[in-house]
């Protein structure tokens, strides 16, 4: 690929500064809001509180988009810039284990400081290596249809993050319920249907309208492998991303209507059940549609016709 079919692009910095707006958002509410109108935390106030709840968001959904960050631009990165690169996800790796995140728990410890690190080291390197897409991008009608799409499913959570709801709002408030008291399938607890603070169903849309956003600059990567390898994790964090904001919506403005009592399954952490499932095929799906390098879907059309002749 020569220097004429390459363009520069500010999608990195755009991505940090949406997760930056983000983290501080999580640092205000927490600070202010008392955590029995949270969710599983216990510190209340600037440290024990904001600056707690913030170190964990740091860890995750950011340390996962700063991988993802991290390989789309690997290719365009110097020797001692993927040395880092590496050491970065190395650090970031403990996110996956529970004694680092814990869904239930999600107070800062001392464990959450090496993920946090490993973002530091991230954000340095992404922001420092050249961010160049194609000059001709194809799907941006698409990008923007889904994003607007999951932003506007995503307004109570973005009101939760900021620590209000939509009860009194005209409009808003006969769509999206937030703050009515309601129950959900299990011990019956009454409590507000969409509690304040951070939401797994927004880290979701954050992943997603990340991994989109992303995926503007595979055009540009030189090594197909590297293509191929960027493009299914971008689609593998679609896939999950629309996992978690699907299991949340569901939850707080379906069932918690009392219209149903199934709920989809919580695809938070990895596991073997049928969201999971669902999450690989999705991704493998897309893929093959829209992320492979497109000399393999050339090549895989070719084959094809051979077959059909």
């Amino acid at each position: 690929m020569s220097v004429s079919d390459v363009r520069p692009t500010r999608v990195v910095l755009v991505i940090w500064a949406m997760f930056a707006v983000a983290t501080v958002a999580v640092v205000v509410t927490y600070s202010r809001l008392p955590p029995e109108q949270l969710y599983n935390v216990t510190g209340s106030g600037f440290v024990h509180g904001g600056l707690s709840r913030a170190l964990v968001y740091v860890n995750f959904p950011v340390g996962l988009a700063a991988v993802a960050m991290l390989l789309v631009l690997a290719d365009r990165m110097s020797t001692e810039r993927r040395i880092a690169a590496v050491a970065a996800v190395v650090l970031v790796a403990p996110i996956v284990s529970r004694s680092v995140i814990d869904q239930s728990h999600l107070d800062a410890t001392w464990r959450n400081a090496i993920p946090a690190a490993g973002v530091a080291v991230a954000a340095f390197v992404t922001l420092t290596t050249p961010a160049l897409r194609p000059a001709r991008i194809r799907g941006d009608r698409i990008r923007i249809v889904v994003g607007g799409a999951l932003v506007l499913l995503a307004l109570p959570w973005i009101a939760a993050e900021l620590g209000f709801g939509f009860t009194n709002v005209p409009v808003l408030g006969q769509i999206f319920q937030t703050q009515e008291l309601r129950h959900q399938p299990g011990p019956y607890v009454v409590h507000p249907a969409v509690h304040f603070g951070d939401h797994h169903g927004l880290q979701g849309t954050l992943l997603v309208i990340t991994a989109l956003l992303l995926s503007r600059m595979l055009g540009g990567v030189r090594s197909s492998r590297l293509h191929a390898a960027s493009g299914f994790v971008l689609a593998l964090v679609i896939a999950y991303g629309l996992g978690d904001i699907a299991n949340d919506a569901w939850l707080e403005q379906v069932v918690k209507r009392y219209w149903t009592t199934t709920t989809l399954p919580d695809v938070q952490v990895p596991a073997a059940n049928a969201g999971w499932l669902a999450i690989l095929i999705g991704a493998s799906l897309l893929w093959l549609v829209a992320f492979r390098p497109r000399h393999l879907a050339r090549a895989s059309r070719m084959t094809e016709l051979r077959k059909d002749r």
